[in-house]
């Protein structure tokens, strides 16, 4: 059983393209499944009602467990016995009929502009800082995700055109604008990257060894440039969360914001509603704070 488990893992990071720490979740949620499947003598996948998954997830409530830990937690099974169905592992699904505790639906808090601007004054010294700042300027003006900034390459990125192309949670494409602030900051991390990257190398943001960037690293240089700003560690969703909650306040138009994240439950009210790219740029350029030349 622990072989499927390993199997769905690696399908979910290498098919689906999920990133880092959602694979991590997923396993730490999936192990502790396994652990009770375990204690309770189960054989097979097919053998576990839905009675016991009951049993499994009460377990953990009356440990103390946050409703969100456990909507995660039910997630995770859910999908992981989706798997299973498809793959021929299993012909039942216990988790049917299994409803999530309900969740707050407010928006992650995001930061004020004073703040982000105050970040955003740090001045770079080593090749390293015009790295970070070109990152944080880059999460702030395009609202990536921390994975997708990682993986970008040299050609997802047209300085000419203002466009990134990203590549989001399960492979999914979209492009979204560059502000003029990021792409000034990116020109002067060039310059500094050509010193560092080995010549096979794609990856826009490189380290010391001139390899691709890791997720951990991107934290890192953010919480370093953060304390040297005399500020709480920004890390890199906060900008996410900060650049769809300031382009909202200016706008109003929640559709578009969920159209530049790549992120349809925004809102878990809104039914997603696509744009066209046109009417994306003209929102983005006219409330963006680092958009406007």
């Amino acid at each position: 059983m622990h072989k499927d488990i390993q199997d769905f893992l690696n399908y979910i990071e290498s098919a689906r393209n999920y990133s880092e720490h959602t694979v991590k979740s997923y396993k730490n949620d999936l192990l502790k499944f396994e652990d009770f499947t375990q204690k309770n003598n189960f054989q097979k996948w097919a053998d576990i009602k839905q009675a016991d998954v009951r049993e499994f997830i009460g377990s953990y409530r009356r440990n103390g467990l946050s409703p969100r830990s456990i909507a995660r937690l039910l997630s995770s099974l859910r999908s992981f016995y989706k798997y299973l169905n498809v793959e021929g592992l299993s012909n039942a699904n216990p988790i049917l009929g299994i409803s999530a505790p309900k969740l707050s639906s407010l928006l992650p808090k995001a930061l004020d502009t004073d703040m982000v601007n105050r970040l955003l004054q740090f001045e770079p010294k080593t090749w390293g800082d015009f790295r970070d700042k070109a990152i944080a300027e880059l999460l702030y003006s395009s609202g990536l995700r921390l994975s997708e900034l990682c993986m970008l390459d040299i050609e997802d990125l047209s300085m000419e055109s203002r466009i990134c192309r990203v590549l989001g949670k399960g492979q999914k494409e979209r492009e979204v604008p560059v502000g003029s602030k990021a792409l000034e900051a990116l020109e002067l991390w060039y310059q500094h990257r050509e010193e560092r990257a080995k010549n096979i190398e794609k990856a826009i943001f490189v380290n010391n060894q001139g390899s691709r960037l890791s997720q951990r690293s991107i934290q890192n240089g953010l919480k370093k440039m953060s304390a040297k700003m005399g500020l709480p560690y920004i890390h890199p969703h906060m900008l996410r969360h900060s650049f769809a909650s300031h382009i909202l306040e200016s706008s109003g138009d929640l559709r578009a914001v969920q159209e530049l994240l790549g992120h349809a439950n925004l809102s878990t009210t809104q039914i997603y509603t696509k744009l066209d790219f046109q009417h994306l740029a003209k929102v983005y350029d006219k409330s963006h704070p680092h958009a406007k030349k």
